[in-house]
Order: C-alpha cells, then sequence, then structure tokens
C-alpha cells in the first residue's frame, strides 16, 4: 500500500468537529469535516488507528479511487478496472454498501448489484472463477459513494459499525438502548475528561443498560473503544498489516492496564430491575465490575459519591415519542431537576434528549447546546450547571438555603489571600492595557505549585471567560495525598476568588519529562474558544494539549515582531499555532512563511490566520523538519528579512532524523537560518529552557543582543519564562 493514502470516518450528523478534534489529538494528520464525518490522510497506521480509538467515528473506510458514475455501465466500467485482486481472493466474500447522493444513479440496491459484477467479473475474466457474496461478515467490505458524475470506491475497515464495541449482548438489550458514540459525544461534550481528570465522579440516574457509564469508564481509564471487538473489516482483507495491528493492540493494552487507576467512581442505577440485570451483564463484559457501582433505585434516590470533588450527571432520559408519555416525561424531567438541585450542588450536568422544550423543566442554567442526531432524531445535549447556592451536598437542605462552604486549611487562606492580590494588582494592569488572557498566578508560594492563566472570549465567545491551571509535578519529597489535597483546595479557592465557574476551569498537570519524552496530547475533548490579543483574534484549546495555543509569554515579543514587519519578507520556524505570523501580516508583510513540522499545528496557524483575514498565496505554511527546510531553502537562494525562531528545548520527533537539543543544537540552528537571512536582516530567536546559555564565542562573526528584559510582559516579571536574542549579520 502507498504510505499516503485517504480516509473517510463517518459519524451521526452533529459531532463532525467534535470527531475533527478527535482525530487530531490522536495524531492523524490532514483533517477536515465534511457532512456526516471527516477526511484524514496518512499510512495505514492512521487508519488502524481511528478504527481502534475512534470513540466518535461510526466507520473508518480507506478511499481507493474514484471512478466515473454517469450511469450504471459507466460505473460497472470503472469499478472492473480497479485491481481488486489487490484486496480480495477469489476465494474469499465480499459485499457491496451503495450510497447515492444527487447521483443519476438512484437505485442503490441496483448500484450496488453492478458494483458488485464488477468485482465478480474481473476475476472471472482472470481467473474464470469469483468470490461470493457475504452480507453479514465479508472479507472485504466495498463501500460505494455515488455523488454527481463520479462514484468514490472504498474499502470499509471497521467492518460493522464501530459503535458495536463489544460489551452488549445480540437481541438483550432494554428499549431505545443509546448508541455508544453518541454516548462518548454526550461525554465530551460536557468535559468529561476534564472532570475525570481532577477525580470527579460520575452518576447516571436512568442508566438503561449501562452505556453513558461504561463509555465514561473507558474514557477515565484510556481504553481503547475498539478492544474488545474480534473482527475487523481488514482482517481477511489482502493489504491487512498484522504485525502493525498488533503493535497498536499491544500498545493499547499497555495503556489501558496503566488507565485503570484512573478511573473514579461510575455510579449508575435505575428503577427497572431488568434494565439494571442488562447493565451489570455489560459492565462485566466490558471489564469493569470492579470500577462501576449499579443500584436498582429510583431516581429521587441518586446522591454523589461521597469525598470527591464535583462530577458529572449524564442521562439520556425518554423523548416522550408515544401518544400519552408526554405528561410522563413532562413529570420525569421536573424529578430530575429537583434531584440534581437538591443532591448535587456545583455539579455538571449532561442531558441528552429530543424534548428540547422540557429542559426549562429542569429549573437550571444551561451553559452550553450542541445540536446532533440519535438515529433519525433531531436532538440535543444540553450542559448545565448546578448552582452551589441550591440544596446542600447531602440534600438536607431545602430550595434558597445556601451550601455551606468548606473550611480551608490556614495555607489555602495565605494562598486564596495570595491569587487576590495578583488579581487586584495584575488585572488593574491588564484592564488598563486592554490585556483579555493573562497569568494571574505563577507558583507564587511553594505549597501551591500552579500557574493559572485567564482567557477572556472574543468574537462568538465575547463575554465568557476560563481559567487555565497547569500544575508543575511536585517535587519527590511530597507525599502523592498531600499534592492532591493542594490542588483540591485550588480548585475550592480559583472558583470563588475569580468568579469563574469551576466548569469552565481546566486543569492539567505538568509533568517533568526525562530522557527522550516530549510532552503531548493530555485529552481529546475537542473544545476550542476564540480570544483577542492587541485586535487580533486567536484560537484556543483550554483541554487538548499541555499548551494552549497561545503562548502568553511572548505577547510583548509577538508586539514587537509586528512593529517591525513592514514590507518584510517574514519566515516562522518551529511555528505552534502561528501566533507570530499573524502579527507579522498584521504588520504588513510582504509575505510569511510557516514552519512546522506538526500538521495538526499548521492547521491550527492556517485556522488563525484565517480569523483575521490573511489567506491566499502571500502566506505559506509548510509541514518540514526546520533543520531540513533551511537547507532547502538556502539552496534555492531564498531570503528573508525577519526571522522568528522558537524552537523546543527538546524534540525527539519520528518526522526528523535524530534528535534536536536547544542548548546542544542552537548554534548550528542560527547558522541555518542566517544563510537565508537578507542583507540587512534580523533573527529574533527566543526559547523556554530556564537554563539556557547563548554560546557567544561559537557566533562571534554575528552581532548578537540579548534582549530578554525587553521582552517579558508584566504578567511574567515574578518568574523568568523565557530567554530573547537578536541575531544581525555582524
Amino acid at each position: 500500500m502507498m504510505n499516503e493514502l485517504t480516509f473517510f470516518a463517518t459519524c451521526p450528523r452533529g459531532i463532525e468537529g467534535l470527531l475533527a478534534h478527535e482525530l487530531r489529538a490522536l495524531g492523524l494528520e490532514g483533517v477536515h469535516e465534511l457532512r456526516a464525518g471527516v477526511a484524514f490522510t496518512g499510512s495505514l497506521e492512521a487508519g488502524y488507528r481511528a478504527c481502534l480509538w475512534s470513540r466518535l467515528a461510526a466507520r473508518v473506510l480507506l478511499n481507493l479511487t474514484s471512478v466515473p458514475a454517469g450511469d450504471p455501465d459507466e460505473l460497472h466500467a470503472g469499478v472492473m478496472a480497479m485491481p481488486w485482486e489487490d484486496h480480495l481472493s477469489v476465494d474469499g466474500t465480499l459485499a457491496v454498501d451503495f450510497t447515492s447522493a444527487r447521483s443519476p444513479i438512484t437505485h442503490t440496491h441496483y448500484g450496488a448489484l453492478r458494483v458488485k459484477d464488477a468485482v465478480c467479473d474481473r476475476f472471472r475474466d482472470r481467473e474464470d472463477r469469483r468470490p461470493n457474496v457475504d452480507t453479514d461478515a465479508p472479507d472485504v467490505r466495498i463501500n460505494v459513494l455515488a455523488r454527481s458524475r463520479d462514484a468514490v470506491i472504498s474499502i470499509d475497515l471497521s467492518g460493522t459499525a464501530l459503535h458495536r464495541r463489544g460489551y452488549r449482548a445480540d437481541r438483550v438489550q432494554v428499549d431505545a438502548p443509546l448508541k455508544e458514540n453518541l454516548a462518548a459525544a454526550v461525554l465530551l461534550h460536557a468535559r468529561w475528561p476534564q472532570i475525570a481528570g481532577r477525580g470527579g465522579g460520575f452518576v447516571d440516574p436512568m442508566c438503561g443498560s449501562g452505556t453513558l457509564g461504561i463509555e465514561a469508564a473507558w474514557i477515565a481509564g484510556d481504553v481503547a473503544p475498539g478492544s474488545m471487538r474480534e473482527h475487523w473489516g481488514f482482517s481477511k482483507w489482502l493489504g491487512h498489516d498484522r504485525e502493525l495491528w498488533y503493535r497498536l493492540g499491544t500498545e493499547a493494552e499497555e495503556r489501558a492496564e496503566i488507565g485503570r487507576a484512573n478511573i473514579p467512581p461510575i455510579l449508575l442505577s435505575d428503577h427497572d430491575p431488568r434494565a439494571i440485570g442488562v447493565a451489570r451483564d455489560c459492565v462485566e463484559r466490558a471489564g469493569l465490575s470492579e470500577v462501576v457501582t449499579l443500584t436498582g433505585a429510583d431516581l429521587s434516590e441518586a446522591r454523589p459519591p461521597e469525598g470527591l470533588p464535583a462530577g458529572l450527571v449524564a442521562v439520556n432520559p425518554p423523548y416522550g415519542e408515544r401518544l400519552g408519555e408526554r405528561e410522563d416525561v413532562r413529570v420525569l424531567h421536573e424529578r430530575l431537576g429537583a434531584t440534581l438541585r437538591t443532591s448535587f450542588p456545583n455539579w455538571t450536568a449532561a442531558i441528552l434528549t429530543a424534548a428540547t422544550d422540557l429542559v426549562p423543566r429542569l429549573g437550571l442554567p444551561v451553559r452550553d447546546t450542541h445540536e446532533l442526531y440519535n438515529g433519525r432524531i433531531p436532538t440535543s445535549v444540553f450542559v448545565l450547571n448546578v448552582p452551589t447556592d441550591i440544596g446542600s451536598a447531602q440534600g438536607e437542605a431545602t430550595k434558597g438555603e445556601a451550601v455551606p462552604k468548606p473550611t480551608l486549611s490556614m495555607q489555602a487562606e495565605q494562598f486564596a489571600n495570595r491569587l487576590r492580590k495578583n488579581v487586584k494588582h495584575i488585572g488593574k494592569w491588564a484592564r488598563r492595557t486592554g490585556v483579555t488572557c493573562f497569568r494571574v498566578y505563577d507558583a507564587d508560594l511553594p505549597d501551591y505549585n500552579v500557574a493559572i492563566d485567564i482567557y477572556g472570549g472574543a468574537a462568538d465567545d465575547e463575554g465568557r471567560t476560563w481559567v487555565h491551571i497547569s500544575e508543575y509535578a511536585p517535587p519527590a519529597e511530597i507525599e502523592p495525598a498531600t499534592a492532591r489535597r493542594r490542588i483540591e483546595e485550588i480548585l475550592m479557592v480559583v472558583p470563588d476568588v475569580l468568579g469563574v465557574p469551576e466548569a469552565d476551569i481546566s486543569l492539567k498537570v505538568r509533568e517533568r519529562k526525562r530522557g527522550t519524552e516530549q510532552y503531548e496530547r493530555v485529552d481529546e475533548l475537542g473544545q476550542t474558544h476564540t480570544v483577542a490579543e492587541d485586535g487580533l483574534l486567536f484560537e484556543i484549546n483550554l483541554d487538548d494539549y499541555l499548551d494552549t495555543g497561545l503562548f502568553l509569554d511572548h505577547r510583548t515579543t509577538r508586539h514587537m515582531i509586528r512593529e517591525r514587519a513592514k514590507d518584510a519578507r517574514f519566515l516562522n520556524l518551529f511555528a505552534y499555532t502561528g501566533s507570530f505570523s499573524v502579527y507579522a501580516a498584521a504588520g504588513g508583510a510582504k509575505w510569511t512563511v510557516t514552519v512546522d513540522m506538526s500538521r495538526t499545528y499548521l492547521e491550527w496557524a492556517r485556522r488563525n490566520m484565517r480569523l483575521n483575514g490573511f489567506t491566499g498565496p502571500s502566506h505559506r505554511h509548510d509541514q518540514s523538519d526546520v533543520m531540513a527546510w533551511l537547507a532547502k531553502a538556502a539552496d534555492e537562494g531564498q531570503e528573508f528579512d525577519l526571522i522568528f525562531i522558537d524552537p523546543p528545548t527538546f524534540s525527539n520527533s519520528k518526522r526528523m532524523e535524530g534528535t534536536f537539543d536547544v542548548q546542544r543544537d542552537h548554534v548550528g540552528l542560527l547558522r541555518d537560518a542566517v544563510r537565508v537571512l537578507a542583507p540587512g536582516g534580523t533573527i529574533v530567536f527566543s526559547n523556554n529552557r530556564r537554563d539556557f546559555r547563548m554560546d557567544i564565542d561559537a557566533l562571534a562573526d554575528l552581532q548578537v543582543l540579548d534582549i530578554t528584559a525587553s521582552t517579558i510582559p508584566k504578567d511574567y516579571e515574578r518568574r523568568g519564562v523565557h530567554t530573547t536574542w537578536t541575531v544581525t549579520r555582524a
């Protein structure tokens, strides 16, 4: 098979954006949304990873080619010309799925029949024999999308739909069970990975067959959703790489073994004894009997697990579609709202329902609404905040009574006082200067070793505020329980001091990496927001990566680049999400070139450029190893007037030869950059290694100037965060 393949992951309508973010989080490339699915590119491993790890996709299709399909005969000829002997044995079996969209071939059954005939006719002409048809479990399932006068021909790598994880028994289910990929969508919209990451529990008081709870446990435990499936669409496909699949399966097993310890309490209940029986069987098959608690109980008896931070209640209540059910469903929504208000203060609730007019009956503020389809039924996910001033954690207070605030330790009070002081001081500066995204705390107190950033929304997110908390890994001598307690105290203090709901607070652990390890994804939530800086718009992601997409410590440096960019040919190396390219374009750069090894970040950079109206051939984005790119650019005689370089401290990406260490390799990097620097041009070089030392002697023939002091913003003055230098020819 070719190294660069094209895939299409289908999904229920309405979750295309969520799926696109998930696939990017899996490291897949060329990701872009289409109707009812997401396209992506890569090697066969990319398709296998999507099959094994996507919680949202329905199927993963490997695109083979497109053939003319103006009529059935033309379709037959095009399919018959394809090398099906590369995919299927003459002794094998096949099936064809056919979809028509604005195609002259409107009869899908007949279209599938002509495709099947074309494949069989090719084998008959070549071998005087033909494969058989097996619509249930074929060796190869062919997918055809006839659109306009062409047809896209694909191999269905998934075989059966991916929502069939393997923990349900056939024909033993409750009425209208929720599909697993829709359950995952509900949980991701509700930010369950973030909630689970900070130790919050999960409750479904109307659990049915337990789908929401099982998916919640698998997400928190890093269990691959395809790990239980025994048969795949590629299992007998001739292009199957068994060694690769075995390696990916082993990796998934190792991750699940580690992740099991991270699954918080999962409490499922239902008033229907039969539903509890079905759910118990599903939980057992999913390997979760030790971490999921099942109870036969009425909705009003639901309670949160004790001793944990606020968590998530997720529910898929009946919609009341049948005659005579409407009043019962209305009462059910009112009872659900009363239970949430009474017993789950400060929790997040996620409701999947088609009865959208009944959501106000819950009596809770709606934070977000996401429209999607449950089969053919248009439904919505409502994410709600349960206020802290209604009810009590023990369910003993009545509506309107205030929830008693927990008593803080003396150290936590000191942290709260320091945060208030910082907010007053830095907030005043931010308001005066128009800065809406800034750092308000950076490990000021040793016992509370976190960085806290505030992000103010812009454009469609105008009026919203988010808080991003990065926990530095505690020293080895600090007991894990002590570190955990301090984080819980931080999460108690921050919403009160900053006035931001807990649902809009993101927490990440920033571990110290050793040897050749690198910072990688920490989540796969896929929610982005828009913020503003110096009148420019940027997309941030507070959950999926260790960093958010906008390095706030470079705010002043970006402003400097904007001032120097007038009529300049600008080059941005190790560009990340391209914020410096946006600033250069805003400053009037003649053209910009943005270089990064990650396609995910380059696509993010393109989106940032588009947000600000900078598109077209004068703004180029190149995916490449920077060192290789510089060598090629120098050989081609390219020149730039202004170059910004912000390399990682260390990188061992599989896309580059060897490793990169900024202390070891900065001299070679700068000398390569000078080769493409135009006469009179300037290189601005910055990096975040705290003990970095510029090798002035090795660069004695260049003029190297330390400008760090002028590039540290006010909100970073308390803690050195980067060094910045200008490099010009002497």
